[in-house]
């Protein structure tokens, strides 16, 4: 029964080779199957070599590989167009960014000899590389947070019966954010355990732009959908960090007042909510600021991206709980 299958939903961007090349490296008893789930709206119509590129480099596993397709809805739907081809009884889950360890495939054969009969799933031990010689950006420590976050399917394993007893990802979460959480507190739930195992993983950090940032804004409208089915405490449920909605919901309430204010002529109730924005942003900025390499270009994105994401976050997380005020529990199957 530790026999699995290796499910990879990716958007074929330039870290597949180099994922795909590792598990060709690594050493142990190799999966039944390799499902590559490319989740691209139109496959095929962009680097149309880029795929197969990336498949020659698995070599003789090159022969249990299958391709799959799925529209472009996101991780969650990804995940299980893989799992609905799976007769394996575990399928591990990979992201295709990241880069297995050189004996991955031993190491997680022994993860799930070890699991109980109530264990649902193992969770592989992620490692960040972190630049040496300067202190990191923002963008790499939010990355370097993956190494302690629980249940993030970077590298996760899951009994296949579980996955589907649950009814598997909900596909409502659309990006790669809150829908493993989700999915571990269903099956917590249901009765199943989960643990961390002991096979390793490395997840480089990869290029992004300078905005990234606030482009992750929209995850707090998966925060809403996370409260709305899971409870107000999902925070603890979930062991995540609560983050900064409530001072940015703060910021962003202090600085529409003042426009307002200012706009009817109470100059002085004006000013006095303008100083609290301004006291909530500096404060923003200064805790993203001061652990980083206070570069020119960091310091300046630190800046202004500070005084966009209070308002953004808000914004989603407003629209989130609007559009999932009446959202059902997951029922989907993928048997």
């Amino acid at each position: 029964m530790t026999s699995y299958a290796v499910v990879i939903p990716t958007l074929v961007r330039d870290t597949l080779a180099d994922c795909l090349a590792a598990l060709a490296a690594a050493t142990g008893p190799h999966p039944e199957a390799i499902v590559l789930v490319d989740d691209r709206p139109e496959p095929g119509a962009a680097d149309p070599g880029t795929l197969e590129h990336a498949l020659t480099v698995l070599g003789d596993l090159r022969a249990r590989t299958t391709v799959v397709t799925s529209g472009g809805r996101g991780p969650a739907a990804a995940r299980n167009a893989g799992l609905r081809t799976v007769t394996a009884p575990w399928v591990a889950f990979l992201d295709d960014d990241v880069q297995v360890g050189p004996h991955w495939y031993t190491q997680l054969v022994h993860d799930l000899k070890e699991a109980s009969p109530d264990t649902a799933g193992v969770q592989g031990v992620i490692t960040v590389p972190l630049p040496g010689g300067r202190r990191p950006t923002d963008w790499e420590r939010g990355t370097a947070g993956l190494a302690r976050a629980r249940w993030i399917t970077a590298d996760m394993a899951y009994r296949t019966e579980a996955l589907r007893q649950v009814g598997g990802f909900d596909e409502r979460f659309p990006r790669a954010f809150r829908e493993d959480a989700d999915l571990a507190l269903r099956l917590l739930d249901a009765g199943w355990r989960i643990r961390r195992g002991r096979r390793t993983t490395l997840h480089p950090v990869r290029p992004a732009s300078r905005w990234a940032s606030l482009t992750q804004q929209r995850g707090n409208a998966d925060d809403a959908l996370m409260r709305h089915l899971h409870g107000p405490d999902w925070w603890d449920k979930a062991v995540a960090p609560r983050g900064r909605i409530r001072r940015h919901a703060a910021i962003t309430a202090a600085g529409a007042a003042a426009c307002a204010l200012a706009a009817t002529g109470h100059r002085r109730a004006a000013g006095a909510c303008a100083l609290g924005w301004a006291a909530g942003t500096a404060e923003f900025a200064r805790a993203r600021i001061v652990p980083g390499p206070r570069t020119r270009e960091e310091v300046t994105t630190m800046l202004v991206t500070s005084v966009a994401i209070p308002p953004a976050a808000t914004w989603h997380r407003l629209a989130g709980a609007w559009r999932h005020r009446n959202a059902p529990a997951w029922r989907e199957t993928v048997r």
